[in-house]
């Protein structure tokens, strides 16, 4: 059979059941053979949204998206999408067409060096040089994107590889000599972290995206009832524990609540788990969790005393280590902490000023309390921290947002590849109005497949934490931050696509704006023309340490 043949049973061994891409002349006969499958195609308007979507869906499932892209301008879209997934963890893989290998290095017609390119944002990547081994790799890159810690693949086709004539016999097992991703924690060191948690009088426990990727939530939430410690999380670790449970503190980091952050900060024994303590998490390095003995479990060792030096460093995936970890642990109450760190919670709730105009916080609010089973995908801004801050996340997998790269434009497509995953789940994506225009095309796409996604607007006609800081740090000098150069509808936009669009200008109108489009079959645009100058609180400024927190008077 034709090598597209061959790549696209494949993809069936694997169990895909959905696609999203672009096809073009160097993929072609990929999208010719795709004709007779039964896996699901979405067209998108927009490679970058493709791969958005495949993130979005893998992040959502838990299984491996795909994206397809043709070669030159297609595979290049990509970019920011593989590198979006590369930050944070998540397995896709991503073909690409490619230019025949006699052309490859002649600047061919839509020629582009992707396996180059991507080499820094690729776990791992693939030219196909010789279609006999072509089966394998397939198999390779599904095994690679998912295993271990999680990332991912590209596989770059030559074109005259996908019309080669290959024998299709796909492996059942795979060895990789030189990748053996390592599960189980070191007994001794186990028995280290165990110790150090015993004697401990401040335990506080900080969750990041490995606990998620890894399905660990329910171990996670036993280590922390069994000792007890408080629970904070990354950005990327919310859904680690419900953000309901009453040791939950939520989010810590630039714009966690100061109650998340001063528990970090005091603790004497942190117990992070699954996390890379990015510099959004630890603020000033030097000064992070400067009274603690920290435990380190991750999966990938080039983590382990990367960014922060640790006491005990475990390698291994977190569900197989905090099930050994349990084992060790045994009840003590802290009382003198559970009394300190509820002070500070009611001390320090999160809030903010109400008056006549509409507060994303409290369109947030509302989300919440109307559907707080959906699914948020955010875009990123001011948008993704009042989404952090103000939805509580009951369950892993429910918050998805680009917590690495930080990449705007990457909520709705990702909304696109949540829904498309499970089409009977409200899907909601948290914008801001630039972020949104980044992807906006992407309507047609749901329109077209009937990808009932509702896009939530918090339209401030800014470009709002730049703004944001260029009002706090640059003396009010907002230099190219403005967006609002004529009024523009984006009720009438989504109306132009074929969507459902709406306007809301009232606080009073918030509610019923939001029930009216979760009870619509079709996708809905609601544009929330919130306050313009509100800004996210509290916050921790570049540079300085955690508890070095700036917060407005209410």
């Amino acid at each position: 059979m034709r090598g597209a043949d061959a790549i696209v049973k494949a993809l069936e061994k694997e169990g895909v059941k959905h696609i999203f891409g672009i096809p073009g002349g160097a993929i072609i006969e990929v999208y010719d053979a795709l004709f007779d499958s039964e896996i699901r195609h979405i067209l998108t308007r927009h490679e970058q949204a493709a791969v958005h979507a495949a993130d979005g869906y893998a992040r959502a499932t838990g299984r491996t998206g795909v994206a397809f892209a043709t070669s030159g301008p297609g595979a290049t879209n990509t970019v920011t999408g593989i590198a979006t997934a590369y930050m944070d963890s998540s397995p896709i893989v991503v073909m690409t067409g490619q230019v025949a290998r006699s052309l490859i290095g002649n600047d061919a017609f839509q020629e582009a060096d992707i396996t180059g390119i991507t080499m820094p944002i690729t776990k791992h990547n693939y030219l196909v040089t010789d279609e006999n081994d072509l089966l394998r790799i397939v198999k390779e890159a599904f095994h690679i994107a998912s295993t271990g810690r999680p990332g991912p693949v590209l596989i770059d086709l030559p074109k005259d590889v996908t019309v080669a004539e290959v024998e299709f016999d796909y492996p059942d097992k795979i060895e990789l000599p030189g990748y053996k991703p390592k599960y189980a924690g070191h007994p001794r060191q186990i028995k280290k972290a165990a110790e150090l948690i015993t004697k401990a009088e401040r335990p506080v426990i900080l969750a990041g995206g490995g606990v998620v990727l890894s399905n660990a939530s329910e171990e996670l939430t036993k280590l922390a009832e069994t000792i007890p410690a408080y629970v904070a999380t990354s950005l990327m670790g919310k859904g680690a524990i419900p953000e309901t449970h009453p040791l939950s503190l939520g989010f810590v980091g630039m714009h966690g609540s100061k109650y998340a952050n001063y528990a970090v900060q005091e603790a004497d024994v942190l117990i992070a788990v699954g996390i890379r303590f990015s510099d959004r998490t630890t603020g000033r390095v030097s000064d992070f969790a400067p009274n603690a003995k920290i435990i380190h479990i991750d999966i990938d060792p080039a983590e382990i005393g990367k960014n922060v030096d640790v006491d005990v460093p475990i390698v291994g995936d977190a569900k197989l280590v905090l099930r050994e970890l349990i084992k060790h642990i045994t009840y003590r109450k802290r009382k003198e902490w559970e009394e300190k760190v509820e002070g500070w919670r009611k001390a320090y709730p999160l809030r903010y000023r109400q008056d006549e105009k509409i507060k994303p916080q409290y369109v947030i609010e509302k989300i919440w309390e109307l559907a707080p089973d959906a699914i948020i995908t955010t875009e990123v801004g001011q948008n993704q921290m009042w989404a952090a801050q103000y939805f509580k996340v009951n369950r892993p997998r429910q918050f998805i947002t680009s917590g690495g790269l930080g990449t705007m434009g990457f909520g709705f497509p990702a909304a696109m590849g949540a829904k498309t995953a499970f089409p009977d789940k409200q899907v909601v994506d948290i914008a801001g109005d630039g972020s949104f225009l980044m992807n906006i095309q992407e309507l047609a796409t749901c329109v077209d497949y009937g990808i009932n996604v509702k896009v939530v607007i918090l339209n401030n006609m800014f470009l709002g934490m730049v703004r944001q800081w260029q009002e706090l740090f640059y003396d009010e000098r907002y230099s190219a931050t403005c967006l609002r150069c004529k009024e523009m509808s984006f009720e009438k936009i989504a109306e132009g696509f074929g969507a459902v669009g709406m306007t809301v200008e009232k606080p009073s109108e918030v509610e019923d704006a939001l029930k009216e489009a979760f009870e619509i079959d079709a996708p809905v645009v609601i544009d929330f023309r919130v306050d313009r100058l509100e800004n996210v609180y509290p916050m921790v400024p570049a540079g300085a340490a955690l508890h070095e927190v700036i917060d407005e008077e209410v």
